[in-house]
C-alpha cells in the first residue's frame, strides 16, 4: 500500500514539475492608448506607422497569456518630446523594460527600464527601429531576438521552472510582497495524493475483511 501512495505523489509530483516551465525571453507588445497588447508579429517584420508606441519586456512566461507587460506609462508625445517630425521619416516610440531580478538570468543584474524615440525611414520594420536606439542587439540563429543593448550577455529563450519566479516576479511588478504560501497546484496535487492514499487504504480493509 505504500507503495501505490508514493507511486501516486511521484505521478502527481511529476504532473505539476511539467507544468511548472517557462521561457526566458524579451516579449514584443504594441499599445494603444493606455493598453499593451502582445504583438502579432515578430519585429523583424511589423512595420510601424510614425506616432506608434511599441514595447520590449524581458521576463519568465509560460507562454503569450502568461507574458508580463512592459512598465511605464509615458506615451508618443512623451516620449518622442525632442524628436521633431521629419519630411521621408517616422518616429517609434519604444519602451524597453529589461525586467526585474527574480527575471534575470544568474549573475546578471537587468538595467533600468528606458524609453527611447527611433526616427527611422517611413518603411523601417521594428526590428530596425530598435537597432537604431538600443545597440547591440543579439539574435540567435533562428531570428529570435536575444538581447537588447547587451542583455542579457548570455542565454536566449532557454526553458527554466517559471512555478517558482511567478510569485516572485509578480510580486515585484505590482510592488507587493509573495506571500511565501504553497501554490494552488501544490495543494491541488497534495489534495489528489491524500484522496488516492484513503481509497488505497479503503481497499486493503476491504480485502482483508473480505
Amino acid at each position: 500500500m505504500a507503495a501505490v501512495v508514493l507511486s501516486v505523489f511521484f505521478l502527481a509530483a511529476g504532473v505539476t514539475d511539467a507544468q511548472a516551465v517557462g521561457y526566458r525571453y524579451w516579449s514584443f507588445w504594441e499599445r494603444t492608448g493606455s493598453h499593451w497588447t502582445y504583438a502579432t508579429e515578430g519585429p523583424s517584420t511589423a512595420r510601424p506607422s510614425d506616432g506608434d508606441v511599441q514595447g520590449f519586456r524581458f521576463a519568465v512566461s509560460e507562454d503569450s497569456q502568461d507574458a508580463s507587460k512592459p512598465r511605464g506609462s509615458a506615451d508618443f508625445a512623451t516620449i518622442c518630446a525632442k524628436t521633431p517630425a521629419r519630411q521621408g521619416s517616422k518616429r517609434v516610440a519604444l519602451v524597453l523594460d529589461f525586467g526585474t531580478r527574480a527575471d534575470a538570468p544568474s549573475g546578471e543584474t537587468p538595467p533600468a527600464p528606458r524609453t527611447a524615440c527611433a526616427r527611422v525611414s517611413a518603411d523601417a520594420t521594428t526590428a530596425e527601429a530598435l537597432a537604431a536606439v538600443a545597440k547591440p542587439l543579439r539574435y540567435d540563429t533562428n531570428a529570435l531576438l536575444c538581447a537588447i543593448a547587451g542583455y542579457p550577455q548570455r542565454g536566449c529563450g532557454e526553458q527554466v521552472a517559471a512555478g517558482t519566479r511567478t510569485t516572485a516576479a509578480q510580486a515585484t511588478d505590482k510592488g507587493s510582497k509573495p506571500d511565501g504560501g504553497p501554490s494552488l497546484g501544490l495543494l491541488a496535487g497534495g489534495a489528489a495524493v491524500a484522496a488516492l492514499a484513503a481509497a488505497a487504504v479503503w481497499q486493503a480493509r476491504r480485502r482483508r475483511n473480505a
